[in-house]
């Protein structure tokens, strides 16, 4: 066994030893738990901006896209915005213990479907350092141990903010390793968190369409992916021309580089001429690279589009127009080109409006709203461990009851099966 492979199945054996403890600690110890990892970020702060001034500083001198950047920047208001997250899952509602079902059989038996911890997660992540608090959070509040592995770029950020975790998981009395990191960049370390089987029960990576695929191609242990964000807005002929700008603009402009930003807006033919102009107009304004279709370049100043550039997910101020001939086309390009994450409709035809939805295959469906909503904190779910693009155990945000299974536990007075 090499050096690191031996560290990352310490740290998977110590997780899994803390999971058992997790699953009995009750719902005032989490909170007590929580809310002294929020007063150590507050503690912290200066360290942590000091630290993550470090990455921001190799990422500048690198030349790394802008979009990357704005992820890897903890200011104090992002510092102030992971505290109130954390403080917002302290308050909710815990799932574990909950039942789900019951029922009672014909001998007198009873039985009962409750929710329990995964067990032992583990997140491998890019970029974006408030995972680290996020996915925290929310795994100690569903009595989850967790392994964090997060990329080289925020490497400092990391370390900072799991320093500040850890003082304040030791100012009380509470299971230790139930929250670590792996500390070694190389992607070795990664390859064996993803075989461990016998100590870890989920592997959720998050990042780049290379990440993902890399996990899933050497992972043993189930995974659960948080694919790349092509989004999509389908502008329909009966739209209403302001809300369809105002939606397209928040969805691109408001920060790019998030996986519930919008990459492509199709735009139904007998609305083309009047809409594409005034979207060219908005969009030009606050310097957005428009990449369109033959008919788009027709209405409007772009560049044209290749095939790749449907499914890209720029994650930049950039976006893909294509003009399609009806509502049943718009549905066959999202559901070849996106990403089963986030799509929506901007139209007042109340059949076309139930048509996408039920026939658009992603996480998040919308009508007339952003693609910008599909986040944990504004589905009410007080933080996200990501965006589930898969369909099996959980799909959209994953919140926490997304982060439990469930048991049977049987109560009954000598009952034998005949």
């Amino acid at each position: 066994m090499d050096q690191i492979q031996n560290i990352v199945m310490v740290i998977a054996q110590q997780a899994k030893q803390a999971s058992y403890k997790l699953a009995s600690v009750s719902s005032d110890e989490k909170n007590q738990a929580l809310l002294a990892i929020a007063q150590a970020l507050d503690e912290h702060r200066d360290f942590i901006k000091v630290q993550n001034a470090l990455d921001m500083q190799t990422a500048v001198e690198g030349q790394c896209a802008s979009s990357l950047i704005d992820r890897l920047r903890l200011d104090d208001k992002r510092i102030d915005s992971m505290i109130e997250g954390v403080r917002t899952v302290a308050e909710l509602s815990d799932p574990i213990g909950k039942l789900i079902t019951s029922k009672k059989l014909d001998n007198g038996l009873e039985l009962k479907k409750i929710r329990v911890p995964l067990g032992v997660i583990g997140v491998i992540f890019e970029s974006r350092p408030n995972v680290v608090v996020d996915v925290a959070a929310l795994c100690l509040k569903s009595g989850n141990a967790v392994i964090l592995r997060g990329g080289k770029e925020a490497w400092h950020s990391n370390q900072a903010l799991i320093k500040a975790i850890d003082a304040g998981l030791n100012k009380i009395n509470f299971p230790l390793f139930a929250v670590q990191m792996i500390p070694i960049n190389d992607r070795l370390a990664v390859n064996h968190l993803c075989r461990f089987n016998d100590y870890i029960d989920v592997i959720i990576p998050r990042g780049g369409e290379g990440l993902i695929q890399a996990v899933s191609d050497c992972a043993t242990v189930p995974v659960i992916k948080h694919y790349k964000g092509v989004c999509n807005i389908f502008i329909d002929e009966s739209a209403d021309i302001k809300k369809a700008l105002d939606i397209c603009h928040n969805a691109k402009v408001q920060r790019p580089g998030v996986c519930n930003a919008v990459e492509t807006i199709l735009v139904h033919q007998k609305i083309a001429q009047q809409f594409l102009p005034k979207l060219y107009e908005n969009f030009n304004e606050a310097q957005v690279e428009i990449r369109g279709d033959e008919k788009v370049l027709e209405i409007i100043p772009a560049k044209k589009a290749q095939e790749e550039d449907w499914a890209t997910e720029y994650l930049d101020l950039i976006v893909a127009i294509k003009i399609v001939n009806d509502v049943e086309e718009a549905i066959s390009h999202i559901n070849c080109y996106g990403s089963h994450h986030s799509d929506s409709i901007v139209s007042e035809n109340k059949s076309h409006q139930l048509r996408f939805t039920k026939e658009v295959d992603s996480a998040a469906i919308y009508v007339n709203a952003s693609t910008r909503f599909t986040d944990g904190a504004c589905f009410g779910l007080g933080a996200e461990i990501g965006i589930s693009t898969d369909k099996l155990h959980a799909r959209g945000p994953m919140g926490l009851n997304e982060l439990t299974t469930y048991k049977w536990v049987g109560i009954g007075n000598g009952q034998i099966r005949k």
